[in-house]
């Protein structure tokens, strides 16, 4: 408990960064009921600075407080996941467009950030699949020296795996990897208009992905309430 208190006291954003990367990897599920005695106690802060990160959090899109029950972690519907991944196409393939050079030590960051999630597919840890595969995004704007477009996609990116957390397959998440993958060939090959075009398939097939998940699962609650017992 006393190094908790000391990493607070070195980072007062530790509070949202754990969250952030937990929601990230699934381990904390849309909806989760987030208690500022709970986490105050957690991380051995006051419940001051607790609802502090609480309601920058909200102001990020990430939590949300219900009044008299507390504070929540959003559960967006398929259609806000829908208007999420319509806000990071728009960022992610205009941030591709412009590069204007690309260095072999960034192709190497890249590459590593992907071995990563290969080895996290093979291991079966879907925890740290979810971090990884929704990560790229922010570890791509960064390695390419935008932070502040990596920040924002933290963001969007967190609403997206929420949504993924709720409908992602096992083959989404390989097909996931193996076009991020392939944005990194078309990098390497000196062709961000290829890479551009590649990041607007790649965000199609997301959005794909959770809308076919989402017909799926009404069909078999409809299924499960009319058939006959």
């Amino acid at each position: 408990m006393q190094e908790q208190d000391k990493t607070a006291d070195r980072n007062p954003h530790i509070i949202e960064d754990r969250i952030i990367r937990a929601a990230l990897s699934g381990q904390i599920a849309p909806g989760e009921r987030l208690g500022e005695k709970d986490l105050s106690e957690i991380f051995n802060v006051s419940r001051t600075l607790v609802r502090e990160a609480m309601m920058r959090l909200q102001a990020r899109g990430i939590v949300e407080v219900s009044p008299r029950r507390g504070w929540f972690v959003i559960e967006p519907s398929v259609e806000e996941a829908r208007h999420t991944i319509d806000a990071r196409r728009a960022l992610e393939v205009g941030m591709l467009v412009t590069i204007d050079d690309i260095q072999p030590a960034q192709i190497r960051i890249l590459r590593e950030h992907v071995l990563s999630e290969q080895q996290a597919l093979a291991s079966g840890d879907r925890a740290q699949r979810s971090y990884l595969l929704g990560h790229f995004h922010v570890c791509l704007a960064e390695t390419l020296g935008n932070p502040v477009l990596g920040s924002l996609l933290q963001d969007l990116t967190t609403r997206t795996v929420l949504i993924a957390a709720l409908y992602q397959s096992t083959h989404d998440a390989h097909e996931s990897c193996c076009e991020h993958g392939q944005i990194i060939d078309a990098l390497e090959q000196g062709d961000p208009t290829e890479a551009a075009r590649l990041m607007d398939v790649h965000l199609r097939h997301v959005e794909k992905a959770l809308n076919y998940r989402h017909v799926s699962n009404r069909l078999e609650h409809l299924k499960a309430a009319l058939q006959a017992n």
